[in-house]
């Protein structure tokens, strides 16, 4: 029994038969290869004179892709399928799995043509998609965020003196034992590096970080809980599964939950930021700005308006549009993940707690997965081929806070607001400002 999304229901479920499991690590070892040849990001890679042109003359950039060889990934994934018969639940996980990696090879065969857009989104979606409760979009979040903190001047909100502020160099050095009490002897490595455009990114043997950076000290909370505790410690429980290497490989299908999974967890930890919130926000607009047909130079304006310094607007402006059409109407909606996998992954993890069922929330740790991907990996790990994970953030290592904070979240969701924001308005219109947060 499914629902709209394919999830599989939790309940009672087939026995993962000798045979059955075998044709299922068959196809698993084939998808693994072929998502190895297939790395989405590096193939609408940008040179960056790009750049240096764009902010001296004005004109659109004109990118040029390199060839990917993407065959041997589709025949691998051909090959695969030959082993995906029947409708159990673990071959519902690999069919996924396959159809993913074939959309991927379709998007990167795709690049500077309008039909790049309608593979990206069914990779990633859009901003205007439903979800599953029938109403609710991503789109209406950011706009919501971007309201919210319109007008506001971030510095005003720490006292002074609270953040103590590091260059690239001292900000690794000041990671590295955080990284060691977490990992010991796996923990990644921390490089620094000239040509990254975001300031940090984390992988399975290491977390190369911007040379030419700034950062403060709370950013160190910030990058330890989504880059080290979700990508990197999925990455490694993944790649120790006995059976499954896929499942510490990253791919298009685990893009979305594994970036909500890495924003809930600067939520729940008490990492994330009204900035770094915003700057979310703004890549669902700037997106749903390029799908209704604004170009290149008008989504690096709407940035241009908002960032310090013109540099990062076109950062910005170029994940939009990488691999895409520069004169609107097709972007590249990988950016959207972030909010919308919050939404999956925070409705998840109040689900499983109101249904009684927190220990799936672990599930969620065991590799780079998708969370319709959860009653495939709860049905391996109970018949004894998952390996428990071995990395994980203190908030899943010790879920009572948070199944204290979904149970009392989900009971806030019944209360109305209207009526307390009504009564708190009238009551504090006259109360004077005692420290003014805006600009």
């Amino acid at each position: 029994m499914t629902n709209q999304r394919g999830f599989v229901t939790i309940g009672p479920m087939d026995k993962l038969s000798t045979k059955v499991f075998k044709q299922a690590k068959t196809a698993g070892r084939a998808l693994n290869q072929a998502a190895r040849s297939m790395r989405v990001l590096s193939s609408v890679a940008w040179e960056d004179n790009q750049r240096v042109e764009f902010l001296k003359s004005g004109k659109l950039p004109t990118p040029e892709y390199s060839y990917v060889d993407v065959s041997e990934a589709r025949n691998l994934v051909a090959d695969a399928r030959n082993h995906i018969e029947g409708d159990h639940v673990v071959f519902g996980w690999l069919g996924r799995l396959a159809d993913t990696l074939e959309t991927s090879a379709n998007l990167i065969d795709a690049r500077g043509t309008p039909e790049f857009f309608e593979h990206s989104t069914a990779l990633y979606g859009q901003p205007t998609k439903l979800m599953l409760d029938g109403k609710t979009r991503v789109i209406d979040l950011a706009r919501h965020m971007d309201g919210t903190l319109d007008g506001l001047d971030f510095s005003k909100l720490v006292v002074e003196g609270y953040d103590t502020h590091l260059t690239a160099s001292e900000f690794a050095q000041a990671l590295e034992p955080h990284l060691a009490e977490h990992f010991g002897d796996s923990a990644p490595v921390v490089e620094l590096s000239d040509t990254l455009s975001a300031k940090a990114v984390a992988g399975r043997t290491r977390i190369r970080v911007r040379s030419s950076a700034s950062f403060t000290d709370r950013d160190i909370h910030q990058l330890l809980q989504h880059e080290a505790l979700i990508h990197t410690a999925t990455a490694l429980n993944g790649r120790a599964q006995p059976h499954f290497k896929i499942l510490g490989r990253a791919h298009a299908g685990t893009t979305e939950v594994q970036e909500g999974l890495a924003v809930f967890a600067e939520i729940i930890s008490g990492a994330m930021d009204p900035q770094r919130f915003r700057r979310l926000s703004d890549r669902v607009i700037a997106i749903q700005m390029a799908i209704e047909g604004a170009d290149f130079k008008q989504v690096f304006d709407f940035y241009n308006e908002r960032l310090e310094g013109p540099d990062q607007a076109f950062e910005n402006t170029r994940r939009v549009f990488r691999g895409g059409v520069l004169t609107g109407g097709a972007p590249f909606t990988k950016d959207m993940v972030y909010l919308n996998g919050l939404l999956r992954v925070h409705n998840f993890m109040r689900t499983v707690v109101k249904l009684g069922r927190a220990d799936l929330i672990r599930i969620l740790f065991m590799g780079k997965m998708d969370i319709e991907d959860v009653p495939a990996l709860a049905q391996m790990t109970s018949s004894g081929r998952m390996r428990a994970p071995e990395y994980m953030p203190p908030w899943a290592k010790d879920l009572r806070f948070l199944v204290s904070y979904m149970s009392y979240s989900s009971f806030l969701n019944q209360v109305k607001m209207p009526g307390f924001q009504a009564y708190y308005q009238e009551e504090l219109i006259d109360v004077p400002v005692v420290w003014d947060f805006t600009r």
